[in-house]
């Protein structure tokens, strides 16, 4: 097993977060884009209300989670919510999907959460045996209007 770290995303991890978030599905990063998706990722990572991480082997970003807690009106105490959770082809398979799974339930643990929840595509199988190798079960889905 390698060494994995996981530590809260950085400023300086916005180009290796991006290529992650790309290679999930999510729109690339491109020139024109660029200056835009930064300043929504240094947004995101300096919000009290956002604790993401990323996971690194050999000083490498090869994963990373985002990680937001929010108020539900039903509920007196806050919700984790995973919107993003990637770990680079290469490096999957060594539990570096688990240990920022494992972190991220810490963190709501902390903050005093009710819960934790995530969206995840149909396609993701294995990502979804991992998640239930955690304790997560399927609870419903999840609908889109795209605008």
């Amino acid at each position: 097993m390698p060494d994995i770290e996981i530590r809260p995303a950085t400023a300086d991890d916005f180009e290796a977060v991006a290529r992650l978030l790309a290679e999930l599905g999510r729109p690339a990063v491109t020139p024109e884009t660029e200056r835009a998706a930064r300043d929504v990722y240094l947004r995101h990572i300096r919000r009290p209300d956002t604790a993401s991480l990323v996971a690194e082997v050999d000083s490498q970003v090869v994963g990373f989670m985002s990680l937001e807690f929010r108020d539900r009106l039903n509920q007196t105490r806050p919700q984790a919510w995973i919107p993003d959770i990637i770990v680079t082809e290469s490096a999957r398979g060594l539990g570096i999907g688990k240990a920022l799974l494992l972190r991220g339930i810490e963190l709501a643990r902390q903050r005093g959460c009710w819960s934790v929840v995530l969206d995840s595509g149909y396609s993701r199988q294995v990502a979804h045996q991992l998640y239930r190798s955690v304790g997560m079960r399927d609870e419903g889905l999840f609908f889109q209007l795209r605008l």
